[in-house]
């Protein structure tokens, strides 16, 4: 087996070859004859899956520094070296089916990568610097430990598809709504109880699916002629104590995402003084600055900072930015083609408005 190996690696740096397949060779650690001497700087792609691979080389860049695409499927790694940052031509990276427990900050560094595949692993959670991946079209995380996703993956405006589904995600940051490329979300099988009310106001976001959530009640109204998948949600199982605010309407009561801090009603004839207030500065900044980065911690708390910067959301009847209080109101979920949720869940589509005069002239279906 060993012969076989040197000799596949010998005539493929001979021949310079583009494409190496190491696939199915039992393999423990990474192949030594990989990394000597010079003549794989040709290669681009490396596959390497259904090994017993635990780590990665640190001069894995410096002998192939014209990877491109790199296929680890299914061996034990349980950590990737930092140096993994120094693949500045990769593109394609598939860890799925190992045992990580960690993703190093230099993941960030690779600013080529496209797709990237995380799943099956153990992860926790994913460094800050996954919003450094301006490139990134695909984010797989399927079948993780995620409790939490980070706010600044937002920044990731190439992303098309994020799949989070068999996680532990109790909640999903409002900042997901700005990215503008996303076309699929997939956050099946995880503990949302709620979503971020400007989840579907993006006209690239076309197919979301939440199935088997079992505490998600409320969908927000922009999905309504979206793909979607929720059946297994709103489930009749007992649900453990939620801090969250709720909406009840007849048998339904929706749970709203934590950020909301007042409900409003229709007998309201006023809007709170800090809603207003809100409303009014980040009106100002936007016709006038354009700019909102221009406020520093030292003019604003941060909190409210980053409220200005990204909203609570948007009503979904005039489009007015939204900070601290909401009024809601639920329609009945549609009937899809399939028939996928008769019988399955107890969902509505919940249109989130600014005011009571919004919320009493909006129409889902007008």
């Amino acid at each position: 087996m060993a012969s076989e190996l040197c000799h596949t690696i010998s005539v493929a740096r001979l021949e310079r070859h583009k494409n190496l397949f190491l696939n199915y060779r039992n393999l423990n650690h990474f192949p030594l004859e990989l990394l000597k001497d010079e003549g794989l700087q040709y290669l681009e792609r490396l596959y390497m899956k259904r090994n017993s691979l635990t780590t990665l080389p640190e001069n894995l860049a410096q002998k192939l520094p014209n990877l491109v695409e790199l296929y680890l499927h299914s061996n034990n790694i349980v950590f990737v070296p930092e140096a993994i940052g120094s693949l500045v031509k990769l593109q394609s990276l598939d860890l799925s089916n190992n045992a990580l427990e960690i993703l190093c900050p230099e993941i960030g560094s690779l600013k080529s990568l496209r797709h990237l595949r995380l799943t099956n692993n153990r992860l926790k959670f994913l460094p800050p610097e996954i919003g450094n991946l301006k490139e990134l079209q695909t984010l797989d995380l399927s079948t993780n430990h995620l409790v939490i996703l980070p706010e600044k993956l937002y920044l990731c405006q190439s992303l098309q598809f994020l799949t989070v589904d068999r996680n532990l995600l109790c909640s999903v940051p409002r900042h997901l709504c700005q990215l503008a490329s996303l076309n699929e979300l997939s956050m099946a099988g995880n503990q949302l109880a709620s979503l971020p009310l400007d989840l579907g106001r993006s006209r690239e976001l076309q197919y979301v699916y939440v199935d088997n959530n079992v505490q998600l009640k409320g969908l927000p109204s922009y999905l309504y002629n979206k793909v979607i998948g929720c059946s297994g949600c709103g489930t009749p199982v007992p649900i453990k104590e939620s801090t969250l605010l709720s909406f009840t309407s007849g048998q339904l009561s929706i749970h709203l995402p934590a950020e909301v801090k007042s409900i409003g009603c229709a007998q309201d004839s006023v809007l709170p003084l800090q809603e207003l207030a809100l409303r009014s500065l980040h009106a100002a900044f936007c016709t006038f600055l354009r700019d909102l980065s221009c406020l520093t911690p030292i003019s604003l708390p941060k909190s409210l900072l980053e409220l200005l910067q990204c909203p609570l959301g948007h009503c979904h009847r005039c489009s007015q930015s939204m900070f601290t209080i909401v009024y809601p109101k639920l329609f009945p979920l549609r009937e899809t083609l399939w028939g996928l949720h008769q019988g399955r869940t107890s969902v509505s589509f919940v249109a989130y408005c600014c005011s009571t005069q919004c919320l009493q002239t909006f129409d889902l279906l007008s």
